[in-house]
């Protein structure tokens, strides 16, 4: 992390985990655990399930936390069941929205089309986005880890301007990565981290380049968080399971601060 360049941001992404009063349970639990500790050296935020978000959005007031949803639809209303607009999650409090999870590509049909869509519509509404890019393991076998991240990258970003990229954190979630309990080295996911920082230099300079936050996403968790967290081009996680942990989640915490 270079923090004088950039911020240092640890999301949680509770996925299809915890009931509204689990919710208010666990923000409780991560509360605890910050309380008394440095906070200022990164940004924390919790992407919680839809029905979540009310009760995650109480139990955060006067904390540091900030809570996010973990996905949102390209249109304002419309026939669209059981979709959710980035205006409604604005309303509901949400600050952060995370966008292209490899789990939504998977099993929901995301696109790269369909995640720039979703991207303008967050950033119209005030949401940062937290955009997921990331290669199978077929494809980093086939050697083309780099050009698959900077085409999910580039597609993703189409028509978004310099000043609405201030609001953007994009997250390097290597497929293979993510539920596995496999972790890319510190040096790898460094490396791509780096390669997705040189496709926005060229899209939109070397200061954007520089001051734009690149998370590592793939099973970070307490043991790994602090090898990952010292590379130069790794500026926070986007934490999956460790993030339904509350001492885990702190420990990662601690680790950016």
């Amino acid at each position: 992390m270079n923090k004088q360049l950039r911020k240092a941001v640890i999301a949680g992404n509770w996925k299809m985990n915890k009931t509204p009063a689990e919710a208010t349970e666990l923000i409780n639990a991560i509360k605890a655990e910050l309380d008394g500790k440095k906070t200022d050296g990164c940004e924390i935020v919790a992407c919680v399930p839809y029905v979540d978000i009310a009760n995650a959005v109480e139990a955060a007031k006067g904390s540091p936390i900030h809570i996010g949803a973990e996905n949102v639809h390209w249109e304002k209303s419309g026939a669209y069941t059981g979709e959710i607009s980035a205006d409604m999650l604005k309303e509901c409090g949400v600050e952060y929205v995370i966008i292209g999870h490899s789990e939504r590509r998977q099993y929901f049909g995301e696109t790269d089309g369909t995640v720039n869509k979703r991207v303008h519509a967050a950033l119209e509404a005030g949401l940062k986005v937290i955009l997921c890019v990331g290669e199978l393991l077929t494809e980093r076998e086939q050697g083309v880890t780099a050009e698959i991240v900077a085409k999910q990258t580039k597609i993703a970003l189409l028509g978004v301007t310099a000043e609405q990229l201030k609001n953007v954190i994009i997250a390097y979630e290597p497929v293979w990565a993510i539920g596995t309990g496999k972790t890319a080295t510190a040096d790898q996911a460094n490396e791509v981290c780096g390669a997705i920082r040189m496709v926005i230099g060229g899209l939109y300079g070397l200061k954007a380049a520089a001051g734009i936050t690149i998370q590592y996403g793939g099973s970070m968790n307490a043991k790994n968080a602090s090898e990952l967290l010292a590379k130069e081009h790794v500026d926070g996680g986007l934490i999956g399971g460790a993030s339904l942990k509350a001492p885990d989640f702190g420990v990662i915490i601690a680790a950016a601060q």
